[in-house]
């Protein structure tokens, strides 16, 4: 019979041999990296290589991240259409490696990407798509063709993470391919799957009771990125300052959104931190609109397994703050 002394022993030796046996896996973006984070939470903790205030629409790679990318035995990503700095570093880069695209995950709802700034599509559906896109031929030729040469591929809106179902969808990808790679943490994996899935599933509650208060006020955002967070929760997007976040609106497409502002009499306008927020000065001057901040990918958020939720609180409660006038 063990003593308790040896049980101890061989307890500490057990986990340190699971948490060696972890492989070595790295994350592109914070949103996701805090869901593998969660399931990974006691085996081992994942890289991040979108780290503090930068965004993964203009990130460069640095030699600390290929050579991560380059060391691990996985890689998480979204997929080329968010994370387009990043298709060609795997490709050269994590041969070796299982490279799981989170966008192909099953049961992800998917919603089209939205051309022109969506104004009033949240109402129009399809119709407000079409009278965007007209105007848009009227602004700078540079910014149109910048915002088409990003999109020309995307068909869908890559912010999947915003809508806490296919929050849960992806995580049930994430460990399944954890389990898959290594198979002796796999109840661990498991386990903590079911937690996070329970956690995700107040959030749920907690955030639609946040925004019930103001979900018929029309505000405008920075770039077009909250389009399943707008559905899941029926708050009122009414249009978007730019399309694609590194390509700087022209005077022209400004202007249109400071008469649209004024038009739909939108309660608030929401800059992003990694983003020109004089912009956001432009469009509300001269009316009754109020400006906040919505952070969508964590940029100003600590990352880790909570922050996945403290960026689905940030969003509620700074869409509730600004448009209540709190």
């Amino acid at each position: 019979m063990k003593t308790p002394a040896l049980l101890l022993t061989t307890s500490v030796l057990f986990s340190a041999s699971a948490a060696t046996a972890a492989p070595e896996v790295v994350v592109s973006i914070k949103p996701i990296h805090s869901l593998v984070a969660a399931i990974m939470e006691g085996v081992g903790e994942p890289k991040l290589i979108v780290e503090g205030a930068a965004s993964p629409h203009t990130f460069t790679m640095k030699p600390s991240n290929a050579r991560a990318v380059e060391s691990a035995d996985m890689v998480f990503w979204m997929g080329p259409d968010m994370e387009a700095f990043l298709k060609k570093p795997l490709e050269a880069l994590a041969s070796d490696a299982t490279v799981v695209e989170l966008d192909d995950a099953e049961g992800l709802t998917k919603l089209p990407f939205r051309e022109g700034g969506a104004f009033e599509a949240h109402d129009h559906g399809h119709e407000g798509h079409e009278h965007e896109g007209a105007e848009q031929g009227e602004h700078d030729h540079a910014e149109e063709a910048g915002e088409e040469h990003h999109h020309e591929h995307v068909t869908f809106d890559t912010h999947l993470w915003l809508d806490p179902m296919n929050a849960k969808a992806m995580a049930v990808a994430i460990e399944q391919a954890l389990a898959k790679a290594d198979p002796e943490n796999a109840e661990a994996y498991a386990a903590n799957l079911e937690a996070l899935n329970t956690r995700i599933d107040s959030l749920d509650k907690e955030t639609a009771e946040t925004v019930a208060p103001v979900k018929d006020k029309p505000f405008v955002v920075f770039h077009d990125a909250y389009q399943y967070f707008e559905q899941h929760y029926g708050v009122r997007v009414v249009g978007s300052i730019t399309v694609s976040p590194e390509v700087v609106p022209g005077a022209e497409r400004v202007q249109e959104i400071h008469q649209k502002v004024q038009e739909l009499e939108a309660t608030c306008v929401f800059a992003e931190p990694q983003f020109e927020p004089k912009l956001i000065q432009v469009v509300t001057e001269g009316t009754d609109a109020r400006s906040g901040t919505l952070d969508p990918e964590g940029a100003t958020l600590t990352e880790g397994p909570d922050l996945y939720f403290d960026l689905m609180r940030s969003i509620a409660t700074n869409l509730k703050a600004c448009l209540s006038g709190a």
